[in-house]
């Protein structure tokens, strides 16, 4: 490998904030050559919704605002700039194709409230994805409405409680691994349960025997995530089910991991109830950013009847949408979700095809392992005998009192976006990596070698360790100061008016 990082590196701009940058001038107070009592700017707003004074704006050029957020975009990191390992978020590259086929006139220009028949194309590419995730999840129903994975859960959990109170007791309980991801508490919270957690075993993985001591009448479901947070397949998910079923409780299993096993193995075989898919994680729609999103929700035939409405099916050979639904649990997001993030995972799935999607979930696989054999010796691993999608390591062995936080801000000088950190908690210090199925070889070597390169540091340079990042425009932040006591800054006028 090369010694030469500094290529990686680039011009780093130290960036003022805009008000930072406004100098007074007269060309730069002209904003137009009306004032605020003229005619022409008031118009017929009422006197009551009219400022006394003009807004305190920063006296910027027009080339200075391009240049000042132009430079803060350039901070913004993403899979298009490199490898973006956060584990169990499946942080994987989107494709142009996906982008293009979304953008087409056809599916970007028609409006929700169009009357069903004038989009018939539209709702014959829905019914298509819902096949595709049906048969990947080996789930009976597919509903492609919640807003995303979160959203999914909470649609799954509300299916769940529908489906107990029509046996006349919605029940108290929901139990949750500690291996668990964080939204799945909350889920079942809103959804009106308590939430007990429950150990997994020494080995990584839920022991059914542990099931069976929380198990009792008042138990919802057993909301788990497989393969689970720390990279481990859940090997005894099918006795599990058994286990609750028999007590007439249902079996959530996360499926934000599910790029680990698409292809290969199903949820629905493995006696899954209710399954959400993050579209985002799984089949390279955009992920992040405040944008849109989209959770479908996979369920067995137990919770057929309480799908929000409309339900999408298909009567005589058309697509229908279906609102007379007795025992749905209503709708649970506006229309019928994000179609356009719908068009971008049809397209990823439709170019693919089954062998396809199978052969990322093995790359991805392949990838972690690669990885976790790689660094074995080198970072502390829980588990280091296997893993699946992503491996879990930890700082027990660094030196120095070097930690997790600081070898995260460390890659960033190498040009690397930290991977996941301090999560799960069932792992002191925890590093999750995540390298996905669209990353290279030559990729995965350069990232070992700088995780390697940071481990020698914590031996012989653990002052340049714990002071990183050193390169980047701002430099180590006090997470806990900042977290404590944020600043939150306001513009004021001379006389105190903001």
């Amino acid at each position: 490998m090369s010694d030469d990082y500094s290529k990686r590196r680039g011009l780093s701009w130290s960036e003022p904030l805009i008000f930072e940058r406004s100098r007074a001038s007269e060309d730069r107070s002209r904003f137009g050559g009306e004032g605020l009592d003229s005619a022409k700017v008031r118009g017929d707003i009422p006197d009551s919704l009219i400022r006394d004074r003009a807004p305190r704006l920063p006296m910027v050029t027009e080339r200075e605002a391009a240049q000042h957020f132009t430079r803060l975009s350039s901070w913004n990191f993403g899979v298009d700039a490199g490898l973006y390992p956060l584990g169990s978020c499946t942080m994987k590259y989107n494709p142009k194709v996906n982008e293009y086929l979304a953008s087409l006139p056809g599916f970007r220009d028609i409006h929700p409230d169009q009357p069903p028949e004038t989009v018939s194309g539209a709702l014959e590419l829905m019914l298509s994805l819902q096949r595709m995730l049906e048969e990947i999840s080996g789930m009976d129903k597919v509903c492609l409405q919640p807003a995303a994975g979160a959203h999914g859960e909470l649609t799954g959990m509300l299916m769940v409680r529908a489906y107990h109170e029509s046996k006349g007791n919605p029940r108290k309980v929901v139990l949750i691994p500690d291996t668990a991801h964080g939204t799945n508490p909350a889920s079942s919270n809103l959804a009106g349960y308590e939430v007990k957690e429950i150990p997994t075993a020494k080995n990584g993985v839920l022991d059914p025997e542990t099931v069976k001591e929380n198990l009792d009448e008042e138990v919802a479901a057993l909301m788990m995530t497989n393969p689970n947070t720390l990279g481990l397949f859940e090997t005894h998910i099918r006795e599990i089910a058994d286990v609750l079923h028999e007590k007439d409780a249902l079996l959530y299993c996360d499926g934000a991991n599910l790029n680990a096993i698409m292809g290969i193995s199903r949820p629905g075989d493995m006696g899954v109830d209710v399954i959400q898919f993050n579209l985002h994680k799984t089949f390279s729609t955009p992920h992040g950013g405040g944008g849109p999103g989209s959770g479908p929700v996979g369920l067995s035939s137990r919770l057929e009847a309480f799908q929000p409405v409309p339900v999408l099916v298909e009567k005589d050979g058309e697509p229908r949408l279906e609102w007379d639904r007795p025992q749905s649990i209503g709708k649970v997001m506006a229309y019928y979700g994000h179609f356009l993030i719908m068009v971008r995972a049809y397209a990823y799935l439709a170019r693919l095809s089954a062998r396809g999607v199978r052969r990322a979930s093995e790359i991805a696989v392949l990838n972690a392992n690669y990885l976790r054999v790689a660094l074995k010796n080198v970072y502390h691993l829980a588990h280091p005998d296997q893993c699946m999608h992503e491996a879990v390591f930890s700082d027990k062995n660094l030196p120095n009192g070097v930690t997790t936080m600081d070898v995260a801000k460390r890659l960033m000088d190498y040009g690397y976006h930290p991977p996941t950190i301090y999560f799960p908690l069932v792992i002191h210090g925890a590093l999750m990596i995540e390298p996905t199925e669209t990353e290279g070889l030559e990729t995965l070597n350069l990232f070992i070698d700088a995780l390697t390169r940071i481990a020698k540091e914590a031996a012989t340079e653990p002052d340049t360790v714990k002071s990183a990042p050193l390169t980047t425009p701002i430099g180590r932040l006090d997470e806990v100061a900042a977290a404590r006591k944020p600043v939150m800054c306001c513009v004021f006028d001379e006389d105190g008016a903001d």
